[in-house]
């Protein structure tokens, strides 16, 4: 039987696992697609952590944190309506695919949240 700690890392991995697909992009025609499936997997993975962590009588530290900081993130930033908007006009623009992967990526810095995921596996 997996644990609670088990569990939640390996659902953070593949949070981080689509950072990094953000970090290696290379703003090509494309792109466009991969960043809204990972966008979806980030949010669907930072959901499920929150409900998972918020619902156990886990005080941990560091879980308490990533819960905080990840329904920030949640809250506080949408790309939907960009992304929509790009799909239509600009899906080949290199240099719009750079901004919104960007964008993207400092919102997930933003709070610490890439960080306190980071911490939790002592990567950082």
């Amino acid at each position: 039987m997996v644990s609670f700690d088990e569990y939640i890392k390996g659902v953070l991995k593949q949070v981080l696992d689509s950072y990094q697909i953000f970090l290696e992009l290379e703003d090509k025609p494309g792109d466009l697609k991969i960043i809204k499936n990972e966008l979806l997997k980030i949010n669907g993975f930072l959901r499920v952590v929150v409900k998972k962590i918020n619902s156990s009588n886990i005080q941990s530290v560091s879980f308490v944190k990533l819960s905080k900081r990840s329904k920030y993130y949640l809250e506080s930033y949408d790309f939907q309506r960009e992304i929509d908007t790009m799909s239509n006009l600009y899906s080949t623009d290199p240099n719009r695919l750079k901004n919104i992967r960007l964008k993207i990526i400092e919102s997930l810095q933003d709070k610490k949240l890439i960080e306190t995921i980071e911490n939790i596996f002592n990567i950082k």
